[in-house]
């Protein structure tokens, strides 16, 4: 890497809690920062892929307030939370009284985000980067906030996850109402009105909800 992470990442954020998950401490970007909005030739200057893990986005935080609201969904049980980010999902299930959990990324430096976040939080997070889209989770629930931005990747994932939740595992996903989230084989499990930033929406306020994969 170009850039030492944690330096960056320590330089370029502040700790604070996300405002519908005040229980959990992570490090953000500021709209003073305007890490976002820095250009592509720029983050490519400092070795940097665009910085999904350096803010709390409105699925995450819907997700992680339901897991936190709910701890006997994943309490005792093997929780993989895919796509993680800052690791804001991944920590309010290890706080919710999971027995493991893994949050899974294919951008390294959400690997020294998560680990970071997790110490602010003193809570044990497993990391892994590898490309899991299709294979078998050893988990027994798999979380993914804010997952349906995109269409090639939502067509990857609509059938990973409904072929996981066929083999018995529990997959949960906070959509704010993304483009290329399916239209059916969902279960609505709660909906939540999360505050975002307009730097990065188009409202200061996401209606979030919490889905549930149907088997395929």
């Amino acid at each position: 890497m170009k850039t030492d992470p944690e330096t960056f990442i320590r330089a370029n954020t502040d700790v604070m809690a996300p405002p519908h998950v005040p229980e959990i401490r992570l490090h953000l970007a500021t709209e003073a920062h305007d890490l976002w909005l820095k250009t592509e030739e720029e983050l490519e200057e400092i070795g940097l892929p665009p910085p999904f893990w350096a803010f709390a986005w409105a699925g995450g935080q819907g997700l992680a307030r339901f897991v936190l609201d709910n701890p006997d969904i994943v309490a005792g049980r093997r929780v993989v939370d895919f796509a993680s980010g800052s690791g804001l999902v991944a920590i309010a299930a290890a706080q919710a009284g999971a027995a493991s959990v893994l949050a899974v990324d294919i951008d390294p430096w959400a690997a020294c985000a998560v680990r970071l976040n997790a110490m602010e939080n003193d809570v044990t997070i497993g990391f892994s980067g590898g490309d899991l889209i299709g294979l078998p989770v050893d988990a027994d629930i798999l979380l993914a906030g804010d997952v349906f931005y995109d269409r090639e990747l939502a067509s990857k994932l609509v059938p990973w996850f409904s072929e996981l939740a066929s083999g018995g595992t529990v997959v949960l996903v906070g959509d704010p109402g993304r483009a290329y989230l399916p239209k059916d084989g969902l279960t609505f499990q709660a909906t939540y009105q999360v505050p975002v930033t307009r730097a990065l929406e188009d409202s200061e306020v996401k209606k979030t909800t919490v889905w549930r994969f149907q088997p395929a």
